[in-house]
């Protein structure tokens, strides 16, 4: 009994080491693992480490490499413009090249963007050298500008003269319809591809290159323009002078001219759309014209003497051309203010001397016959023969014909010359006008009687005071004197 228990003790007891044995086994087991975990972790952390590092370093080298190719990208495009040189130089002075060819505006616009980015630049190297050559290669491309746009014109000329001497029709008006299509019509179509390359030029004209290009352009547009109707305006001018008198001539000649410098205008305005503004532009061109009109009507004007026709004259200029023929064309017919006012000018100069002349020899040294010192009897006649005055004539006829002219003269000059010009006039008129009166009034006392003489200066002085009282100018004149007489006994 005793060693049964004994051995079932000792069984388990047996049984208890093997366990006791298992768990040590699985705790080594245990052990060997966490430390195999522990080793793990540790080259995780290191592979982790490394990696961090190694995509940092990658996230470097991309930043980098943007960062080197944004600079690359930056560098190829500076170096472009110096780049542009060979391009462009290849180009301008290739045998095919012309003003035709449609890379001649891009490549000159090019060439443009070339010149200010390295005048911008002036820091980088050799940029003087570049833009030396840029400005040569400009050069060279503006003046085949020049050239083509002076062929061209001569072509368009050309076209225009063999068609006019081929219809007949040389001799006609500007604005005759045949000629105006051969002048106008055909001249625009002929010289049509012209037009982009002046439009480029405009565009660009902010520079002085092309402002200068653009200058000689409107010259030689002129000039042939110039060349065409030259003769035929000419011509028209000097047939209005020959069939019509000097007022009708000077209206038909303005309104003729306005018209076709209008004309002119609307041809220059479509080549020149951003130019026809500037009045200057036009000046090769109207000034010839002008100046033909101003010589062919001065040496008429200088023997003009009449001073109804040259009133009619300042009326026809300040009324009809300057005030409404030239306004209404507005800047069209701007070119000729300055002819215009010019020969205003001479009229109104012209005026002037011939009233001063009229006053002197009409008025000053009148010789009064014994008819027109007939008072009072030749107001006795006018009385008899008709009671009530009811025109100017019966009215003027019992005047003194100094008075009469001298009244005639200032009404007429009033509205035509400056108040300046026509006060001195009148200052002078009625002076030498009112010591005719006195003379005649001195020969009228001796012949008749004292009172008649008095009478006839009273009414005439009267009618003269109210006939210049609408001209609103003060007529009297201070004279101012010094007397020294109190001083001579201190001079002694």
């Amino acid at each position: 009994m005793k060693s049964e228990t004994e051995e079932k003790y000792r069984l388990y007891e047996s049984t208890l080491e093997e366990r006791v044995n298992t768990c040590d086994g699985i705790l080594q087991q245990v052990d060997d693992t966490q430390n195999l975990f522990e080793e793990l972790q540790s080259l995780h952390s290191s592979v982790a480490i490394k990696t961090q590092t190694l995509h940092d370093a990658c996230d470097q080298l991309l930043v980098e490499k943007q960062r080197l190719i944004g600079f690359a990208e930056a560098l190829r495009s500076r170096l472009n413009y110096f780049d542009e040189l060979e391009n462009a130089s290849t180009s301008f002075y290739s045998q095919t090249m012309n003003i035709g060819n449609e890379q001649f505006l891009p490549l000159l616009k090019r060439l443009d963007d070339c010149i200010l980015y390295v005048e911008n630049n002036p820091l980088y190297a050799e940029s003087a050298v570049y833009l030396v050559k840029f400005r040569q290669l400009q050069s060279r491309a503006l003046g085949m500008i020049r050239s083509h746009v002076l062929s061209t014109l001569k072509a368009a000329s050309s076209q225009v003269q063999a068609a006019i001497r081929g219809s007949g029709s040389g001799k006609n008006a500007v604005t005759e319809g045949v000629e105006a299509s051969l002048i106008y019509v055909r001249f625009k179509a002929a010289a049509g591809e012209l037009k982009p390359v002046f439009n480029e030029i405009e565009s660009r004209s902010s520079k002085k290159e092309y402002a200068q290009v653009l200058s000689e352009c409107h010259s030689l547009f002129c000039e042939q323009r110039l060349y065409l109707i030259r003769g035929m305006v000419q011509q028209r001018i000097s047939e209005f002078a020959k069939k019509e008198a000097l007022p009708s001539f000077t209206r038909s000649g303005c309104a003729y001219l306005m018209e076709a410098c209008q004309f002119e205008h609307q041809l220059f305005a479509h080549f020149f759309p951003a130019s026809a503004s500037d009045v200057s532009s036009m000046a090769p061109l109207m000034d010839p014209l002008c100046t033909h009109l101003y010589d062919t009507l001065r040496p008429r004007l200088i023997y003009e003497g009449n001073i109804d026709s040259l009133c009619e004259l300042v009326d026809i200029l300040k009324a009809e051309v300057l005030g409404e023929q030239l306004s209404r064309r507005g800047k069209s017919a701007a070119g000729l203010r300055p002819i215009l006012q010019r020969i205003l000018a001479d009229v109104l100069e012209r005026l002037a001397f011939c009233a001063r002349t009229h006053i002197r020899e009409g008025i000053a040294n009148f010789r009064p016959s014994d008819e027109d010192l007939d008072y009072p009897g030749k107001l006795e006649r006018s009385t008899i023969s008709s009671a009530n005055v009811s025109d100017n004539s019966d009215m003027y006829a019992t005047w003194y014909r100094p008075l009469e002219k001298t009244v005639s003269c200032l009404s007429k000059l009033y509205h035509c010359l400056e108040s300046s010009v026509f006060t001195g006039l009148a200052l002078e008129a009625v002076e030498v006008c009112t010591a005719s009166l006195q003379s005649a009034s001195k020969v009228i006392a001796k012949r008749a009687t004292p009172m008649d003489g008095q009478l006839f200066l009273i009414k005439h002085l009267l009618i003269l005071r109210e006939q210049i009282a609408p001209f609103e100018i003060e007529f009297s004149v201070t004279h101012k004197e010094l007397d020294f007489s109190h001083l001579l006994d201190h001079l002694r």
